[in-house]
């Protein structure tokens, strides 16, 4: 359904992409925000759901400028070397890539974006600080807590594993305490990462209404 593109950020640099159209006229745009794996199978599965649903959805390459073309998947080898993107994220860069991807599907109309786990934190940022945006939505992003007290431009909903063990619920409390305008979900007998199917970690249930819960959420706030 989807096709790989390229995007220019505001300091010239050109990234890659993925991009999945509707079937008819859209009704909006996604940007669908990785994982610390990269544009890898499942990013491009979310994309092309979020087409089926009617909007056009893109996923920026966020470790272009680091290495390009990276995607992976989930041995503990592989999991390894894609946490060494972690070790000094450049949080500027990747917000100025995700705007050259909201800029680059802002003609199909209201733009909402949706991140999971490094991508969690980069959509609540960029709702905070990016332009083009009506909605946004945050899984299990780790680095929220710490910038929790940035003020969303945008209406955000946050999920969380009660049970991930790279996010403790203090830091669900503290986000919920100095952003109560943000609308947050904890799922219990959920982890990290319980909304990818192709991980050990997935968790059905919670994922189906956690993925109901966003769907809603868009439609509400993308048009």
């Amino acid at each position: 359904m989807g096709k790989h593109v390229s995007l220019t950020a505001a300091d010239s640099f050109k990234l890659g992409g993925y991009r999945a159209e509707p079937a008819g006229k859209p009704k909006g745009a996604v940007v669908v925000i990785q994982e610390i794996f990269g544009v890898n199978k499942n990013i491009r599965a979310t994309c092309d759901e979020f087409a089926a649903l009617g909007y056009v959805a893109i996923a920026p390459a966020l470790f272009d400028r680091t290495r390009r073309d990276f995607e992976s998947g989930y041995s503990p080898e592989e999991v390894t070397e894609a946490r060494k993107f972690l070790a000094s994220p450049d949080i500027g860069a990747m917000l100025r890539d995700t705007q050259a991807a909201i800029d680059e599907v802002k003609a199909a109309g209201p733009v909402g974006i949706v991140g999971f786990c490094l991508g969690g934190s980069i959509a609540f940022l960029a709702a905070c600080k990016l332009n083009g945006l009506s909605a946004a939505v945050g899984y299990y992003g780790g680095m929220i807590a710490k910038n929790a007290g940035e003020k969303p431009k945008i209406p955000v909903m946050l999920h969380f594993g009660a049970t991930d063990p790279s996010i403790p619920l203090t830091d669900v409390e503290t986000i919920k305490q100095q952003r109560p305008e943000i609308e947050v979900f904890v799922y219990d007998g959920a982890g990290h990462a319980f909304s990818n199917s192709d991980r050990p970690s997935f968790h059905g249930p919670s994922a189906e209404i956690a993925g109901k819960r966003t769907r809603d959420f868009l439609a509400k706030n993308l048009k």
